[in-house]
């Protein structure tokens, strides 16, 4: 399980962050920039906590397809269309979190205003990086003695 760090110097974060994580060893896994559309492309609607919600459902998705969930990320990153998105998505983050970190350890989060996302109508898109805890050693199998075929021997004429 990943560990907060909050250095003596510092304050709490001023949000649902963390100022860095402690993770154990494990296998690196990277969500590329997930948006607010559904699987058919869709965008999820017109404002930025529906898509902010569906991103972050998106970047679940992939993380479970990877043997991970929200709760082994350590790092996300966050691009917003306008300063103005802001409010709208951090009450977005905070109805997922309150609900994928009930004990309030969040994982590091970078916010970056852009002047745009791919597809205009998009508001936001959230990276992810988690750590899939290392799995338990496969079972070796009996060693087995390979002999090399022998050629096979030419006949005379």
């Amino acid at each position: 399980m990943p560990e907060s760090i909050v250095p003596k110097q510092f304050g709490p974060p001023l949000g649902m962050y963390s100022h860095g994580m402690i993770v154990p060893a494990g296998e690196l896994v990277v969500v590329a920039g997930q948006v607010g559309t559904k699987a058919n492309g869709e965008v999820t609607g017109p404002d930025v906590g529906a898509q902010t919600r569906q991103a972050f459902d998106n970047v679940r998705v992939v993380l479970e397809a990877a043997g991970c969930s929200l709760r082994d990320v350590v790092r996300f990153q966050t691009f917003l269309t306008g300063a103005d998105e802001i409010a709208g998505f951090m009450k977005a983050r905070e109805q997922v979190f309150a609900e994928r970190y009930p004990d309030r350890v969040y994982p590091p989060n970078t916010l970056l205003v852009v002047s745009r996302l791919v597809r205009p109508e998009l508001l936001v898109e959230i990276e992810a990086m988690a750590v899939r805890p290392r799995r338990a050693p496969a079972r070796k199998r009996a060693a087995v003695r390979r002999v090399p075929a022998k050629p096979a021997k030419r006949r005379r004429r």
